[in-house]
């Protein structure tokens, strides 16, 4: 848990110093091709952007490692919409799984993927999560359902449930096995990783 948190603050603080030293440049003249430099994410803009929903806000927000100012952000459309959908529910499980809060997080993604406008990526991310828990039998049900539901066109789902397969199969397990890395994937098709805590 405490690698988790340290490897996100390492994350953020790294793309702050890219884009500190981005705004140091100011002669005019633009970087080499061979040299791209990225700015920093600007957390004020990515939260109030016009024209983005608040759910939308949230998703960006999950992709650049911001969890808790996602919940926010999906708090916020609960109340703007006044239910609790799938893609609400999802978002706020995802954001919870971020920040290592796997009980609450499965409970969100489990109602979210009961809904009847549940996604494949709902079912994916609760597949993320049982691996996570050290699950894969359920979870491997989880990503074949939402692998089935993208009419087997979702990558990322496919590769969650090989993984998964191969896991689930695997019956000798030692301490030092490699851990993997499954992908979390958000409505509109981004996928992003969550890497497992120690």
């Amino acid at each position: 848990m405490q690698a988790h948190r340290r490897a996100i603050r390492l994350t953020i603080l790294a793309t702050s110093l890219i884009g500190l030293a981005a705004c140091e440049n100011t002669s005019g003249l633009s970087a080499p091709e061979e040299q791209v430099m990225a700015p920093g994410v600007d957390l004020d803009a990515l939260a109030n952007s016009e024209g983005a929903s608040n759910v939308e806000t949230g998703h960006r927000l999950i992709a650049a490692g911001e969890y808790e100012l996602a919940i926010r952000s999906f708090n916020r459309a609960a109340l703007e919409r006044g239910t609790l959908d799938a893609e609400i529910l999802s978002g706020l499980g995802t954001a919870n799984l971020g920040m290592g809060r796997l009980g609450e997080a499965e409970k969100l993604l489990r109602r979210a993927v009961e809904m009847e406008d549940a996604e494949p990526v709902d079912f994916n991310n609760l597949g993320v999560l049982l691996m996570e828990k050290d699950k894969p039998s359920e979870a491997v049900a989880y990503f074949k359902r939402g692998f089935a539901l993208s009419n087997g066109e979702n990558i990322a789902i496919r590769d969650n449930l090989r993984l998964a397969l191969a896991k689930s199969e695997n019956s000798v397990t030692t301490s030092e096995e490699k851990q993997t890395d499954y992908k979390l994937v958000r409505r509109g098709n981004s996928e992003f990783v969550i890497r497992p805590t120690p």
